[in-house]
């Protein structure tokens, strides 16, 4: 049996050394000499999302292989579990967003000529988000010019990669619920969507997934917000048309039958 104490007196292990902290607290490193205030801000905000977006994966990956398995009600309610985690998650992403707000666009010019060509447009984990949760866009891996032969890599095996929606058809699939088409997939879901008692498990795995692209949406909207009322339609440190571009990213949905659903109800 494993000698394990707990209090002060086991002396094996620290909060700070468990977390790393001293690592942890020591990569917030301000470009401005001497610091803008607020660039600690705005390096702790970013830097607490790539966190998220680490666990987000985690979570999803999981998920996805879960339906791509053999399911069982055991798997099916860890899907489920798993999914209102992602949610919770993305619900924090979002009320982080009016954090950055408190920043005004004049302390904001104190140091945002120092980012290029830094810039959220080369977050390679929330690329992986997407094409994880099916939008796929090859051309991004043109257009990330600093990305490392290992981010390089990991968007190209998310490419090949199942994804979520991939997953949910191989769920409703193994329950006998055809889904080789889109139309196919349309009456599947109609049929879950009106017999719970017998599809309740599935569509609670819908519902999950349409929350994690519905908050998906709204997040990309907010920022697209915030972006606007910080530098008004400049161009984005990364080259990027900045706030145009982002507001043309608002109506990107990862799965369209999914919200058709609703009409057809």
């Amino acid at each position: 049996m494993s000698d394990v104490r707990f209090g002060e007196q086991g002396g094996q292990l620290s909060y700070g050394s468990y977390l790393r902290l001293p690592e942890l607290l020591d990569q917030q490193r301000p470009a401005s000499d001497p610091p803008a205030h607020d660039e600690l801000l705005f390096i702790s905000i970013h830097q607490a999302y790539e966190l998220w977006f680490k666990l987000i994966l985690h979570e999803l990956d999981t998920v996805r292989d879960l339906l791509l398995s053999a399911q069982t009600s055991d798997s099916l309610w860890t899907v489920r579990h798993l999914l209102g985690r992602v949610v919770a998650i993305e619900q924090v992403l979002i009320a982080q967003l009016p954090v950055l707000e408190t920043m005004t666009p004049q302390d904001f010019l104190d140091f945002r000529s120092l980012l290029a060509p830094a810039s959220g447009f080369q977050s390679v984990q929330f690329r992986e988000i997407e094409f994880l949760s099916g939008a796929k866009d090859e051309a991004f891996l043109q257009r990330l010019r600093s990305a490392t032969d290992h981010e390089r890599d990991r968007l190209a095996r998310r490419l090949r990669e199942p994804t979520l929606w991939d997953g949910l058809l191989h769920t409703l699939a193994s329950r006998g619920l055809p889904a080789g088409s889109d139309d196919e997939v349309r009456t599947s879901l109609l049929s879950v969507a009106r017999d719970r008692s017998s599809y309740g498990d599935l569509w609670d795995v819908a519902e999950g997934l349409l929350s994690h692209d519905e908050l998906s949406a709204q997040w990309r909207a907010l920022h697209a917000t915030v972006v606007e009322r910080q530098i008004g339609y400049k161009p984005g440190t990364g080259g990027s048309s900045g706030a145009s571009y982002l507001r043309g990213r608002r109506d990107l949905r990862f799965y369209p039958l999914l919200w058709e659903l609703r009409t057809a109800l």
